[in-house]
């Protein structure tokens, strides 16, 4: 099989929402970057909202440039931006389960 024939298979992730995701798996030509797998999922008419622009993407949990080089089985990523620090989201938490101290 010649190199131009080759093609690889990845999945596109992306949570709209705590809880929600939306995964496709694409078939893409072998060399083709993390950019052209977003663009073939469909994510950005299925989701309006959805700013690729501005959107970090990654791959397996990594954050990753856009011309990054995709392999076979990669987990492409599309990440929203945070509302809340995750450091004060914890506080937050915290605070709920442990009852106020009397003084």
């Amino acid at each position: 099989m010649a190199s131009a024939e080759r093609s690889i298979r990845v999945s596109v992730a992306y949570s709209p929402r705590a809880g929600e995701v939306d995964e496709v798996l694409v078939d893409l030509p072998a060399g083709a970057t993390l950019i052209e797998a977003v663009r073939a999922s469909g994510m950005a008419q299925r989701h309006p909202t959805l700013d690729l622009a501005g959107a970090r993407l990654g791959v397996w949990g990594r954050v990753e440039t856009a011309s990054h080089p995709l392999r076979e089985r990669d987990r492409v990523e599309i990440y929203r931006p945070l509302l809340v620090d995750p450091k004060e989201a914890r506080r937050q938490r915290f605070r709920k389960t442990v009852p106020a101290r009397r003084r």
